[in-house]
């Protein structure tokens, strides 16, 4: 799916897979214990910084973590969670020195953790600079310039960066 849902329709779905009706949220206020409760904010906070809802639901005296689940999904906490990941990611890169994971676990988290915006969705980082179009943004004199003493336009080298050069020991005839 995907069109806009509504905080009561967000990625809710039945036992076949279907789409569960939106949920009356004065409804669901009337009955929910989560929304009743003095501290529904810290409640709902510590679900959404991935705190777990059987825990959430032992601490804060709720019957089991179905009720926190259904409270999730008739609000939109879910969703909100879902973009939340980088918490729980943060979480396991901090443990690492105080539990015992492998090298790998923590290499991973942390590789996910980058890809990762701050608006929870995932991010394949990627540059590529097309050289040949930025040779044809080069005016007549920036070419000629280039072509007599190979020196390109201040502009050029922000865009790629500083040209490596034989001294540093970086420029190879595979990358000529």
């Amino acid at each position: 799916m995907t069109k806009s849902r509504t905080q009561g329709e967000a990625m809710k779905q039945n036992k076949n897979n279907q789409p569960r009706k939106p949920v009356s949220r004065g409804r669901h206020e009337i009955n929910c214990k989560v929304c009743q409760h003095e501290d529904h904010v810290a409640i709902e906070a510590e679900f959404v910084n991935w705190k777990s809802p059987s825990q959430i639901a032992e601490d804060w005296g709720l019957r089991d973590r179905t009720t926190l689940y259904r409270h999730a999904w008739a609000t939109g906490l879910m969703e909100r969670r879902r973009r939340n990941i980088r918490v729980a990611l943060e979480s396991i890169i901090e443990q690492a020195s105080a539990v015992e994971v492998t090298a790998g676990a923590v290499v991973q988290a942390i590789v996910a953790y980058s890809k990762i915006s701050s608006e929870g969705r995932f991010v394949e980082r990627s540059e590529r600079v097309d050289l040949n179009a930025l040779f044809e943004k080069m005016t007549k004199d920036e070419l000629l310039a280039y072509a007599e003493t190979g020196k390109l336009p201040d502009w050029f080298e922000q865009t790629v960066g500083k040209p490596a050069t034989a001294a540093q020991g970086t420029e190879t005839e595979d990358a000529l």
